[in-house]
This record gives C-alpha cells, sequence and structure tokens, in this order.
C-alpha cells in the first residue's frame, strides 16, 4: 500500500497529464492514417524522451500505444481501410454502418470498447503484475536465462509465413547485439577498429532505421488521395447509443476483454490475433450471426474491446520477467533500459513506487483517450485524408533529427540508413523484420545471464536443471517451440 500510495504521488503532476494527453493525440492520429502505425508512432518519437523522467516517458508511449489501437477503427469505419493491422476485424462492420449512415454511432461503439478494454487491462496488470514479481524474485541467474530464452521463442511466433525466415532475422539481431564491448570481459567484438562501435549500436537509432525511417519510404510509393464523404455525416448525425444497444454490447465487451487479457499475456500473439479470435468466438455464441459483417455492433465491439485489452496485459510480461509479447512491447523494454529500469524480478522491488505510477498511469491514459476521442473524433477522422506527398518528407526528417539527437552524431544518422537499407532488402526477401528487434533487445541480456550461470557452475550445464523453476520453464519452452511449429507446418500444408 505505501508503494501504490507513493507512485499515486509521483502520477500526480502536471507534466504526467500533459505527456499522456501529447502521446494519445500523437497515437490517434497516427492510428488513423493507415500505413502509419503504433511502431512507427513510438520510434519516431523515442528520442524526445530522453530528456523526460520514466514515468513522464512512459505516459508518453503509453498514450501513443493505446490510443493507436483506437486510432485504427476510425479509418477502417470511414473508409474501409484499416490504419493497424488490428483494426481489421472492426472494418467490415464498421463500414457497413457508414454506407447506412451511422458512421459516428459506429465509431462511438468503438471508443468506448476500446476504453472498457483497456481500463479492464490497466487493472489486471495493476492487481497481477505484483503478485507475478514476487514469484519471479525466488529466480536466480539459470532462471532468468531461461525466462530470456523463452522470451527468444517469440521470434518464432512472430516470423511471418516463413519459420526458417525468421529464425535467421533473429540470429541477425543477436549477432548485432554482440557487436561492441564484451560485458563479461571488457575485449572488443566485430568493432573493426572504429571508435563509434565501441559502446555497440544505440537501440533508437535501430528501431529509427529497421521500423520507422524503412516504414515510410516504403509506404511513399502508395497514394491515399481519399476524399471523405462521410464527414459531413460525422459531423451531423448524433450518434446516440440506445440502452437496448448497450445491453447488446455488454456480453461481448466482457468477454473480448478476458479473450484480449489471456492472449495479450502470452507472448509472440499480439492485437490482431485477440481481436479476430474475440470477434469470431462472439459471432459463433450471438444469436444475430447475420448482422455479422453487415453492420454489427457487437462484432465492432468485440474487436475493440479484444485489441485494447492487450496492451496492458502484455505489460506484465515485459515488466516482471523482461520478456516483450510483441513489437511494441520489445520497443517498451527499450524504453525501460533508456531510462536504467532493467526489467525482471527487482523491478518492483528497487523501483516499486516508479512501477505503481507506470500501472495507475495507465487506467488515466484509457479514460482520458476516452474523452479526446469523444471530443475529436471528428477532426481526427480529417487527417486520413492527408495525402502521403505531405506525410513522407516531414516524418522523414523527424527520423533523421532524432538519429542525431541521441547522440548529436552524424555516424548515427549513417547507422540509421545502414538500418533502413537491412530493413528494406529483408522485406524484398520476404523476412520480417520484427525478429532482429527481438534478438537485438534480448540478445545481451540473454548472453549476460547465460555466461554468469556457467561461470557460477565452474561450466557445467547441469545448473539449468537443478531447480523445479528451472525444468518448468525448460517444458514450457519445449512445448511453445512444438507448439509453434506444428502450426506452421500445418499452416504451410493447407495453402499446398
Amino acid at each position: 500500500m505505501d508503494l501504490f500510495l507513493s507512485g499515486l504521488q509521483q502520477l500526480f503532476s502536471l507534466s504526467s497529464f500533459l505527456f499522456m494527453n501529447v502521446g494519445l493525440l500523437l497515437g490517434l492520429v497516427f492510428g488513423a492514417i493507415p500505413g502509419l502505425t503504433v511502431i512507427l508512432c513510438i520510434v519516431l518519437f523515442l528520442p524526445f524522451t530522453y530528456t523526460m523522467g520514466p514515468i513522464d516517458s512512459f505516459m508518453f508511449l503509453l498514450g501513443i500505444y493505446c490510443a493507436g489501437g483506437y486510432g485504427g477503427s476510425i479509418s477502417a469505419i470511414l473508409i474501409n481501410t484499416p490504419g493497424t493491422p488490428h483494426a481489421t476485424a472492426t472494418m467490415a462492420d464498421g463500414y457497413a454502418l457508414t454506407k447506412q449512415g451511422k458512421s459516428k454511432k459506429a465509431l462511438n461503439v468503438a471508443l468506448q470498447a476500446s476504453t472498457f478494454g483497456g481500463v479492464a487491462s490497466a487493472f489486471t496488470l495493476l492487481f497481477f503484475a505484483p503478485q507475478v514479481a514476487k514469484f519471479a524474485q525466488k529466480m536466480g541467474t539459470p532462471e532468468y536465462f531461461l525466462v530470456c530464452l523463452f522470451g527468444l521463442t517469440v521470434i518464432a511466433g512472430v516470423s511471418g509465413d516463413s519459420l526458417v525466415k525468421g529464425m535467421i532475422s533473429g540470429a541477425v539481431g543477436l549477432f548485432i547485439s554482440t557487436i561492441g564491448l564484451d560485458p563479461m570481459t571488457g575485449s572488443t567484438r566485430f568493432i573493426f577498429k572504429n571508435i563509434n562501435l565501441y559502446s555497440g549500436f544505440d537501440l533508437v537509432i535501430c528501431l529509427i532505421g529497421l521500423f520507422a525511417l524503412s516504414e515510410v519510404l516504403a509506404k511513399s510509393k502508395k497514394s491515399n488521395q481519399i476524399t471523405l464523404s462521410s464527414l459531413e455525416e460525422v459531423k451531423q448525425e448524433k450518434g446516440h447509443i440506445t440502452a437496448k444497444e448497450y445491453k447488446r454490447m455488454a456480453f461481448p465487451a466482457f468477454f473480448s476483454a478476458i479473450v484480449g487479457i489471456i492472449i495479450g499475456i502470452i507472448p509472440g500473439t499480439g492485437a490482431s490475433m485477440a481481436s479476430f479470435v474475440s470477434y469470431d468466438r462472439v459471432r459463433q455464441m450471438s444469436k444475430r450471426k447475420k448482422e455479422f459483417g453487415n453492420g454489427s455492433i457487437e462484432g465492432i465491439t468485440a474487436a475493440e474491446a479484444a485489441n485494447n485489452a492487450v496492451t496492458g496485459a502484455t505489460l506484465i510480461p515485459l515488466l516482471t520477467m523482461g520478456i516483450p509479447g510483441d513489437g511494441v512491447a520489445a520497443i517498451m523494454l527499450g524504453a525501460l533500459m533508456i531510462n536504467g529500469l532493467t526489467p525482471g524480478p527487482n523491478l518492483f522491488v528497487k523501483h516499486g513506487s516508479t512501477m505503481y505510477a507506470i500501472m495507475i498511469g495507465l487506467i488515466f491514459v484509457n479514460l482520458f483517450m476516452f474523452l479526446q476521442g469523444k471530443t475529436l473524433t471528428k477532426y481526427f477522422a480529417r487527417v486520413v485524408s492527408i495525402p502521403v506527398s505531405i506525410l513522407t518528407p516531414i516524418i522523414v526528417i523527424f527520423c533523421f533529427a532524432g538519429a542525431f539527437s541521441v547522440n548529436n552524431s552524424l555516424f548515427d544518422v549513417k547507422v540509421t540508413l545502414a538500418f533502413a537499407v537491412l530493413a528494406y532488402i529483408f522485406s524484398k526477401l520476404g523476412f520480417s523484420t520484427i525478429p532482429v528487434l527481438l534478438g537485438l533487445v534480448l540478445g545481451a541480456i540473454t548472453e549476460e545471464n547465460f555466461r554468469r550461470s556457467l561461470i557460477l557452475s565452474d561450466g557445467s550445464w547441469s545448473i539449468f536443471v537443478q531447480s523445479p523453476i528451472s525444468i518448468a520453464f525448460i517444458t514450457v519452452i519445449a512445448l511453445t517451440v512444438f507448439l509453434i511449429v506444428f502450426s506452421k507446418i500445418r499452416g504451410n500444408n493447407r495453402s499446398v
């Protein structure tokens, strides 16, 4: 309770709520524009958090993360183009309501379902994360290595259609993480006498190149000249949700929030899976199956409640054990490290009040998202029609400025370009860049705990099977790998 009250006191500052709302605004805008993702927004503005404290920076980043989930539904509903991948499940019913002249009602349903899912997930994080952290405190170096190894199995889950290509991408990320000084001996590795590489590659520089710059350049080839005839309807339509409709929304909201929370806790899944699974389950259980795809309020509720319920749940394994559940969580892991907060069992011991401030803050993030969405949705809808020809040069300038600002070095700008070229080549060859990110983030932690464990055991590998926790993690890792490989093989056989 003392940590809770201390965290509450730290959270309640003008700067925390200011940055929270700025992050929400950016997340809504980037989520609403097709082709501009939440990952892009977070990576683009991550350098600006260097001058903030840990609480302010996380309120800012969590604002982007949560608002991006709802923002994707704006374009999905208005123009039948999902702003984010997980808004695809919202698209059919949302756009169907728009064609019926009920676009504002669809936006209101999406907003309220997103808020409910986000708040439920935030309370889950608040109550369960400290309990998981208490369990994690019983783990030693060998157990923590196995946790990191389990985190690396996420690579297989986010490797796309080809498991082999995903493993290769992950291996590239692991290799990049070894560049610089050896953490145990201090000797140099793969720096080729370049003094700029002594400390390795800065994570933010890599992220800007891998995701922000490469993605914007790829999207710049496409045109998004869109006219929004529905904008006038958004202004004129009242969009009230009746009591009968709220009753219909109740079960899908509760059920989908639970589905989103469970899926969010499992690494390698994410909001897209949560939205599609909950949408399908709710449709199967609904008495109005024929409405789904033709303007079902239950369908919009199911998809939006689930994808926002992932946000808080995915932070549980991240904060307590350092396992990122998806690409956004992996960036959050990097943001924690930048602020001197090492995820893991001791995070709640050494920085307990800060963690409670962040967890409580997530509740307020979702509440303010509701207020912003309620007030400004009709204005956010306009950003969907901004031409790519205007957006691209602005974002590219921000990419280079952000890369330079990290260390005030032109070398970092060159590194950003190199990683953008790497990402471009990977995309052409059908390789995903998210495994590179996961390997880059988890590589150093995994190596350090592995080598420390072997030092403790004088080189004996038996240290990894000496405790019940270790054996449990090995079993989970083996089961996870088997299930992922089995699902990939079955998927390939179906495609054939």
